[in-house]
């Protein structure tokens, strides 16, 4: 997309009635056109988040951020050393840049997140990058699903923790694990989902790609709406509604499992992982079963073993 069809899309999704933007990528901050973007999105009254790297964010763009607020800016770590950080990130000098940006912005008190994706590489250093997040007094939250690509690429699994080390990182942060505890409490009665779509999207979210198609999430790409031919307003509340009432088929096997909550299972994941809307894949199944034994769910959970 260029400059004036995002210029143009924001205004649509402002007059629908959109409050909240999240900008993301890739990296945001390596358009050109980035901040024509962002102060198009801030004058018109929505609310922006920043998901970035911090690798770009130098003197000029940490001023400019503190002259236009956002509501806030994530910045990712990759690792708490350099050594891990670069191991992952392949570049050298990328975690002194990321470093320099966390200085600056605290420096200018942008608010600011920090968190990371939990890997096999990383994953030993997962305390210090929290330590390090609570010396600034700064939120710290990870995450712990790596997906395949949008090609189908398993390529990104290879970084992929086991199911039983997922649970182990839950366990370790107290919050984490009370917040999966109050999922069962809400949940524990509450069989599988009537909608494909189980979650927020195209009900308070929607995904714009790099290309202008409007789909339901980052990850689900299968339908989308050309936003360079037809406008926002007809593609939410007319296109991301219909998928939206889209039901599961009678064979699967998410529809009636009570543990649905406790996984993440969800079109998108099916359709990176095995090219299709419904089959279940079979890592997010094993974190549920971990999940539910370590909260001792038993009452009422009719699951079937995903090979």
């Amino acid at each position: 997309m260029d400059t004036g069809l995002i210029t143009r899309i924001i205004g649509e999704i402002v007059d629908a009635g959109c409050l909240w933007l999240l900008l993301t990528g890739g990296e945001p901050l390596i358009r050109s056109d980035f901040r024509n973007i962002y102060l198009e999105a801030k004058k018109r009254g929505i609310l922006v988040t920043l998901f970035t790297n911090g690798t770009l964010i130098d003197t000029k763009a940490a001023d400019f951020l503190a002259e236009w607020r956002p509501s806030s800016v994530e910045v990712t770590l990759y690792g708490a050393t350099q050594e891990t950080y670069e191991n992952i990130t392949r570049i050298p000098g990328s975690h002194k840049h990321c470093m320099q940006a966390i200085e600056l912005l605290l420096q200018r008190k942008v608010p600011l997140k920090l968190k990371t994706v939990a890997m096999r590489q990383n994953v030993h250093e997962m305390p210090l990058m929290r330590e390090f997040a609570e010396s600034m007094g700064l939120e710290f939250r990870f995450d712990t699903l790596i997906n395949a690509r949008l090609d189908h690429s398993r390529g990104p699994l290879s970084s992929r923790l086991k199911a039983e080390d997922v649970l182990s990182l839950d366990r370790a942060d107290d919050m984490r694990w009370r917040e999966l505890e109050k999922l069962c409490r809400e949940n524990a009665d509450v069989p599988g989902s009537a909608l494909l779509y189980s979650c927020a999207a195209g009900d308070t979210s929607f995904h714009i790609d790099p290309y202008g198609n409007l789909g339901m999430c980052v990850m689900a790409r299968r339908q989308s709406y050309n936003l360079r031919e037809g406008r926002f307003d007809r593609g939410w509340s007319v296109f991301l509604k219909e998928v939206k009432a889209r039901r599961p088929s009678a064979a699967n096997r998410c529809r009636t499992c009570g543990l649905l909550f406790l996984c993440g299972q969800c079109p998108g994941w099916s359709q990176v992982e095995h090219g299709d809307d419904e089959t279940p894949v079979a890592f997010l199944c094993e974190i549920a079963y971990n999940r539910a034994e370590a909260l001792d769910l038993r009452a009422g959970k009719e699951t079937e073993e995903i090979s």
